[in-house]
């Protein structure tokens, strides 16, 4: 029944050549114009998982609490300090710049200019708050006297450390982002990175002064700009790939060929995600270029079989139709089982990943059109010769020579210790592997490299102030009101003093340390005086006062919250806080009151590693599962699903082995190529087992029909692997240093996968179809009998 489909696939594709082609041609012309329009768009809420815990309580009470999504500029003297009259002239042009940009929040700015910085003093009367910088002063009439008192207001004002960095050399301008404008209008994060340059650094920095900026804003529009670059790497994988081609193939048609083709889906992937209102995010710049090294790899098979049917005498029109019909079932077979993997990326709640999974899904469900149809039927209509042929067949032959030797893993004692030395690589890659990271590894912004500029300014605003750029807030919710209950106040209290003490802590800040310090203030300053107020009328009224500074608590004093600044945003530092804080919140209650994990933007990317960390096992499951089915369905043999799918695991947790040692963790960049490690594993095993179900149909014992499928596909396969690895390699000098990890990584998997479908797959074929001899004969697959 799947032959009489192929069968009639094949007189309809060839037997209309010319329409199929035009139609192709069309469509391809049509979805190019949708192509060009395609832009880079991010988004910090598109990384926010829907429905994990944490980001309940990050949405729930996001007006409240300090935005997780904050833009922080800081203005350092390069010699001196900022205590001088055009210092602060430089901070005020800064912080007017920051005010008028795009979705900043004006009212959340912060800075020795703004209103909200001001002096708590303590007079007869009480509380008087005074803002560091009076009013009335301008710029202009900055003297040395008057820099002076702003200085001494600073500092009484506790804002070294904060607002002014320690060493005093430096200010800092807070300000939060609103992802959508009044008018629903989503944040252009590539254009906003852009006017942070135009209009704040590149005015104010000078060879006096230096303007530091980091926030995810910041982060995520250096890496779009480096993203930009993956087209320069992609251009030189692109033009070894087709130098390479043409080494195996000295044919210029067959080189442009599988390119051609390749670069076709690309346009429709391109164009049919700006018809889906998609953008391309910066994150997931890289997956339609792991897709187009998928359809090379697709398109070499092509080749190979192509030049092998004319070698053999037939014409052009023949040897692509037998191409065609041969290689459709185990293509579709991979390419499904890649559109299968990438499709299972849905899983993960997060609209980023989800968006990258319908890019990576179109990419592979467009290669089985452009590189199984598009591909023989163009290369019908070109004429080879068959002297041209049997010299590209008599150069493979050579080239494959020294696979006889390597085919002999199939003899039966070869294979049992190639199995076993598979076994051991198995039991050491998962042992070493079993601690791998969920996350990032590194402090700053991962996705780039440490001596990038946003590092540099992360690392220098870090190791000036006192407040951490990561923070995890938690969250007390009182059933009454916590304004009226000091019991809540005190509980709360316990709960971060202890939280002080955790490694990877900077500082706390928190509704009962505000208390404490009013507290203090509202009774002369008597340092005994900084504790909770236990007195209800007393514990009321100072909180009616910390209701006016935003990100303690909320309007009807239902929720207040403690701010834990941390040290980095590595995954082992928020995961072992958040280890601890669950540990308290199971053996600590208040009648009353309920502890929720957590906002900032520590909580967002806890929340971002815990969904990953949920979703990677039974994501892998699906993948296999989804292989195992596909491979029983083509060959209706259980020996054929553990050989096809008992290497790829091996390969899978060389990969985990391989990440970990490198330090590169498992996130939402680093996800999608190990499940294309698996795509391309299974591309390997399907071509080989293939022309090995063929061999054993004509009645070859296994070892010779092992030996003349690797002979006949092994020299493609091994050109294919060390092709795209020599390609993708080249990422590695990627000024992107998540680009550069994933270089490596992919030029690794396609290697390790190359080897386990060479080795341990004919070796466990033999030994499998020794310990469970065959009672019927082999079926051919496809129509590769004919």
């Amino acid at each position: 029944m799947l032959n009489r489909f192929v069968i009639r696939l094949e007189t309809l594709f060839f037997g209309h050549r010319l329409i199929v082609l035009a139609a192709i041609g069309i469509f391809t012309a049509v979805m190019a114009v949708f192509a060009v329009q395609l832009r880079m768009e991010a988004g910090f809420e598109k990384q926010m998982p829907i429905g994990h815990e944490y980001i309940k309580t990050f949405q729930q009470y996001r007006n409240d609490l300090f935005g997780a999504n904050r833009i922080t500029v800081v203005v350092r003297a390069r010699n001196g300090n900022i205590w001088t009259p055009q210092g602060l002239k430089t901070l005020y042009k800064a912080t007017q710049a920051v005010m008028f940009l795009p979705n900043v929040d004006r009212q959340g700015v912060q800075s020795l200019w703004t209103p909200n910085a001001f002096v708590n003093e303590i007079t007869e009367d009480g509380f008087r708050a005074d803002p560091v910088i009076d009013g009335t002063i301008t710029p202009p009439q900055l003297t040395p006297a008057i820099v002076a008192q702003v200085r001494k207001a600073a500092t009484e004002g506790g804002y070294i450390g904060t607002l002014v960095s320690h060493d005093q050399d430096s200010a800092m301008i807070t300000a939060e982002l609103n992802e959508r404008d009044s008018a629903g209008k989503v944040l252009d994060y590539v254009a906003f990175n852009r006017l942070l340059e135009s209009q704040i650094r590149k005015p104010l920095e000078d060879a006096n002064y230096e303007i530091q900026i980091i926030g995810f804003a910041k982060q995520i529009g250096d890496i779009a700009d480096g993203a930009t670059a993956v087209l320069g790497f992609c251009a030189v994988a692109l033009l070894l790939t087709a130098l390479a081609v043409y080494w195996y193939s000295h044919s210029i048609r067959f080189t442009v060929l599988p390119i051609i083709c390749s670069l076709t889906s690309l346009v429709w992937q391109f164009g049919t995600l700006r018809l889906l209102g998609f953008g391309l995010d910066p994150l997931a710049v890289l997956v339609p270029f792991l897709v187009f090294a998928i359809g090379v790899s697709h398109g070499v098979q092509q080749v190979n079989y192509i030049v092998r049917e004319l070698s053999h005498g037939h014409s052009s029109l023949e040897a692509a139709r037998r191409s065609f019909s041969g290689l459709l079932i185990p293509g579709t077979l991979a390419l499904i089982t890649a559109f299968v993997s990438f499709v299972t990326l849905l899983l993960i709640p997060i609209p980023m990943v989800r968006e990258l999974a319908i890019t990576a899904s179109l990419g592979v469900g467009y290669k089985i059109v452009t590189n199984l149809v598009m591909l023989p039927v163009a290369a019908s209509c070109f004429h080879f010769t068959k002297a041209y042929a049997d010299r590209a067949l008599d150069k493979r032959e050579r080239r494959s020579a020294w696979l006889r030797k390597l085919a002999r893993v199939a003899e039966p004692r070869n294979a049992y210790a190639v199995l076993a030395v598979t076994a051991v690589v198995f039991v050491l890659a998962a042992w070493q592997s079993r601690d791998r990271v969920i996350g990032t590894l590194q402090p700053g912004a991962p996705e780039l490299r440490a001596d990038a500029r946003f590092n540099r300014d992360a690392v220098s605003i870090a190791s000036h102030y006192d407040i951490g750029l990561d923070w995890l807030t938690v969250v007390f919710e009182s059933k009454g009101t916590a304004c009226d209950n000091p019991a809540v106040g005190v509980f709360e209290d316990d709960f971060a003093s202890l939280m002080q003490r955790e490694l990877g802590v900077v500082s706390v800040e928190s509704y009962p340390a505000m208390l404490r310090t009013y507290n203090e203030g509202y009774n002369e300053g008597n340092p005994k005086m900084n504790v909770v107020p236990i007195d209800s009328g007393n514990y009321g009224g100072i909180s009616a006062d910390l209701g006016r500074v935003k990100g303690y608590m909320n309007k009807d004093c239902s929720m207040t919250a403690v701010h834990l600044f941390l040290t980095d945003h590595k995954a082992t530092t928020i995961n072992r806080i958040l280890d601890d804080i669950k540990q308290y919140r199971a053996s600590h209650h208040l009648d009353g009151v309920t502890i929720r994990l957590a906002a900032g933007n520590a909580g967002v990317l806890a929340a971002i590693n815990d969904e990953v960390a949920q979703s990677e096992l039974p994501m892998m499951l699906y993948v296999y599962a989804a292989i195992l089915i596909l491979v029983f369905f083509a060959y209706r043999d259980l020996r054929a699903m553990v050989a096809c799918c008992a290497p790829l695991t091996v390969a899978t947790f060389i990969g985990y082995w391989f990440m970990k040692e490198l330090q590169i963790g498992l996130t939402v960049a680093t996800l999608p190529v190990m499940v294309l490690a698996v795509g391309i594993g299974v591309d390997y095993a399907f071509y080989i087992y293939n022309r090995l179900q063929l061999h054993l149909a004509s009645g070859q014992p296994i070892v010779k029909a092992v030996e003349h499928a690797m002979l006949e596909v092994g020299v493609a396969t091994i050109f294919t692997a060390i092709t795209l690895a020599i390609g993708v390699a080249t990422w590695s000098f990627s000024a992107l240093k998540f680009q550069a990890d994933m270089g490596k990584l992919l030029a690794f998997m396609f290697v390790v996968n190359l080897v386990m479908a060479m080795t341990a797959l004919p070796a466990l074929a033999v030994v499998l179809e020794r310990i469970f001899p065959r009672r019927k004969p082999v079926r051919a697959p496809g129509l590769l009998s004919h």
